[in-house]
Formats: C-alpha cells, sequence, structure tokens
C-alpha cells in the first residue's frame, strides 16, 4: 500500500498534468473537454487540500 508521500506526489503530478490539459483544452476552445477535465481538476484540488498540500504555487487554473 502508498504511503501518503507516494500518494501526494502522484496527486500533484495528476494535477499539473490536468491543467496543462485544461489549458490546451480552453486554448482549441474544446468546451466539452475542458469540463471534463475539470471535473478531474477538482477531485484531484479536493484530495490535495485533503492531505494538506498548499496549492497556492501549483494551481495554476485557480478554478472551484
Amino acid at each position: 500500500m502508498p504511503d501518503n508521500a507516494e500518494i501526494i506526489k502522484t496527486a500533484i503530478d495528476d494535477f499539473r498534468e490536468i491543467q496543462r490539459y485544461m489549458f490546451l483544452a480552453k486554448e482549441e476552445n474544446a468546451s466539452k473537454t475542458y469540463a471534463e477535465l475539470k471535473e478531474k481538476y477538482i477531485s484531484l484540488k479536493a484530495l490535495l487540500n485533503v492531505l494538506g498540500v498548499d496549492l497556492t504555487d501549483i494551481d495554476k487554473i485557480k478554478e472551484r
């Protein structure tokens, strides 16, 4: 079973990747894709908050 550090690292990596895809989707005007990515973004953001990760520097989207 992964420890907290591994879970946090994976979640941060996924969070950054989702944000990159969100920027691309927005740039390409892919609204359906953006909406799906936003769902994952919100879930990862919630998980990271629960784990106590400060998102100030890594959250480039800053959406709710």
